[in-house]
């Protein structure tokens, strides 16, 4: 019974569910990229101090 189960859980982790984001690529790139050069404008402007 335990043997099933765990084959059961194995068989169920290697199945490919499809998963969906909870947006699209490209606002994870927009949104990474606006994040960046935010701490890059930062950066720089406490050099200037």
């Amino acid at each position: 019974m335990i043997k099933l189960f765990s084959i059961a859980m194995v068989m169920e982790s290697f199945s490919e569910v499809k998963r969906e984001l909870p947006a699209p690529p490209v606002f994870f790139g927009i949104f990474t990229f606006a994040t960046l050069m935010l701490m890059l404008y930062l950066v720089l402007r406490l050099d200037r101090d």
